[in-house]
């Protein structure tokens, strides 16, 4: 009775770790993100998966590799070759999807969480990342939205110019 109680347990918790991760990767394929529902809940479920073999004592050290396969798959996504027309053709590396890859890490923490039994901390997760995804399209947070203001401030690209070589260039 026990184990069968321990596996209902463990397939709860696998599938809260699906529906999470689907919702989160049901919103980048609303975005246009290459990465999409399917891509999520699989990365989500096989987190949950080996979380509950790492607090069962099969697998000790199995998270640490969970983080690093995942960034593996971010690192796909970002770093996409591009096709493009200059003097000839030629493919450059491109980087796209950062906002995407952050996310993937996200649902495999959020699935990892779901499967070592931290229910609150994967759904609380999975709302906070919502959010930061969304909040620039909820009418009522849209002041939060950083390139609302990106304008009002300088670029941490752009050169600003050295006030002592300028203090030099008046005294001239």
């Amino acid at each position: 009775m026990h184990l069968h109680l321990e596996s209902l347990s463990q397939l709860g918790r696998l599938s809260l770790a699906f529906i999470l991760t689907y919702l989160l990767g049901f919103e980048r394929d609303l975005r246009g993100s290459p990465a999409g529902d399917r891509t999520f809940s699989l990365i989500g479920v096989g987190s949950a998966i080996i979380a509950v073999l790492a607090k069962d004592g099969n697998a000790p050290n199995a998270l640490a590799g969970v983080i690093t396969g995942v960034g593996f798959i971010g690192a796909g996504v970002v770093f996409r070759p591009n096709l493009t027309m200059s003097a000839r053709w030629h493919l450059i590396d491109t980087v796209k999807g950062v906002t995407t890859a952050a996310t993937i890490f996200a649902a495999a923490a959020i699935g990892a969480a779901a499967g070592y039994s931290r229910l609150l901390l994967a759904t609380s997760g999975t709302a906070l990342v919502l959010l930061a995804l969304e909040v620039r399209h909820i009418p009522l947070l849209k002041f939060a939205d950083g390139r609302r203001w990106a304008s009002r401030f300088a670029n941490d690209d752009a050169v600003l110019p050295d006030p002592a070589r300028q203090a030099e260039g008046q005294d001239s």
